[in-house]
């Protein structure tokens, strides 16, 4: 279940990356029409990437306590206390 969330999240920020690339073309050409000034531009798109980080760092916040709370975090821990088992139990054969 946790790779397909991680699977999931990171087409989430694929989605999001492509869409804010889309965003900035889009200014760009209603620059390059002369509808928006170069400065207003440049404002607009700084002003959408200030808002997108700051969803995004909301979301890291949230994705951290649902993983923990799921016990995602924990799988490190797992891969220790499994190595640990393997290098007790190949102690235990030798002996």
């Amino acid at each position: 279940m946790e790779d397909t969330f991680k699977k999931l999240l990171y087409a989430g920020v694929g989605i999001a990356s492509q869409a804010a690339e889309k965003f900035e073309e889009k200014i760009n050409e209603l620059v390059e029409k002369g509808k928006v000034s170069d400065s207003e531009g440049k404002k607009i798109v700084e002003d959408f990437l200030n808002k997108t980080e700051d969803r995004r760092k909301d979301f890291e916040t949230k994705f951290k306590e649902y993983s923990d709370k799921m016990g995602f975090g924990k799988s490190n821990e797992i891969d220790q206390l499994k190595k640990r088992i393997e290098e007790l139990e190949a102690e235990l054969a030798k002996k």
